[in-house]
């Protein structure tokens, strides 16, 4: 089962959700918050697989939750879904350590492969968001390939295959299965890749292979 904690400080909302999360049989909502510092009790409470995040919520807001969360809780997955998909918002959720960004008005299977998706080790973002992100990769404003480069250039040739596959959007057991390696081995090169990048999470990694150049053509020179 995949263990859920839901935050959002509209009930009806949190309803909405737990109904959409209940007509699959591999999810279980363990707890529901109505604020940022709820939603991190309960993750502390019962450390579920995935925390589902609203982004504007009392007391404490889902960013900041969701950067307490990451921080006492590393093996959990964060979820930002929310109504607003503004580039600050993303980018910000995205440099705390979120793991996926979905928005309120998208297809209800966006989120429940979002949360299989960030279970299983991998990232998700709505295609909308995606698009945002890739637009402004594009566009330059996130665009420091030679930087990329530079840090790409210390993996190993193992780790920029590992890398790579992360990039694609391949769960560690998808990239054990292509490298025909255990699960195990691929972790450990994810935290490697991590540490070596200076990323906090699969998302940043993924970026810095697009701005690296090793995936979706060459990155925009920074």
């Amino acid at each position: 089962m995949i263990r859920v904690v839901l935050a959002d400080d509209e009930a009806l909302m949190r309803a909405g959700v737990a109904a959409i999360l209940a007509a699959d049989d591999a999810i279980e909502v363990v707890a529901e918050a109505g604020n940022g510092r709820e939603a991190v009790d309960q993750a502390l409470a019962t450390r579920p697989d995935v925390v589902l995040l609203d982004i504007r919520m009392p007391v404490l807001d889902g960013l900041a939750a969701a950067e307490e969360i990451r921080r006492v809780l590393p093996d959990t997955g964060v979820i930002m879904l929310t109504t607003f998909g503004e580039d600050a918002y993303i980018e910000r959720a995205l440099g705390l350590g979120a793991s996926g960004f979905l928005l309120k008005s998208g297809d209800p299977r966006e989120l429940l492969a979002g949360i299989h998706a960030v279970a299983e080790g991998a990232a998700f973002l709505s295609p909308k968001v995606a698009q945002r992100v890739i637009a402004r990769l594009s566009g330059g404003q996130l665009a420091r390939g030679a930087a990329a480069r530079s840090r790409v250039a210390a993996l190993t040739p193992r780790e920029r295959e590992v890398l790579t596959l992360l990039a694609a959007g391949l769960s560690n057991a998808d990239i054990a299965a292509k490298m025909f390696v255990v699960e195990g081995t691929v972790k450990a090169h994810v935290s490697t890749i991590l540490n070596r990048l200076g990323a906090r999470n699969r998302v940043q990694a993924a970026i810095t292979a697009y701005e690296a150049g090793l995936v979706g053509g060459e990155a925009p020179s920074a």
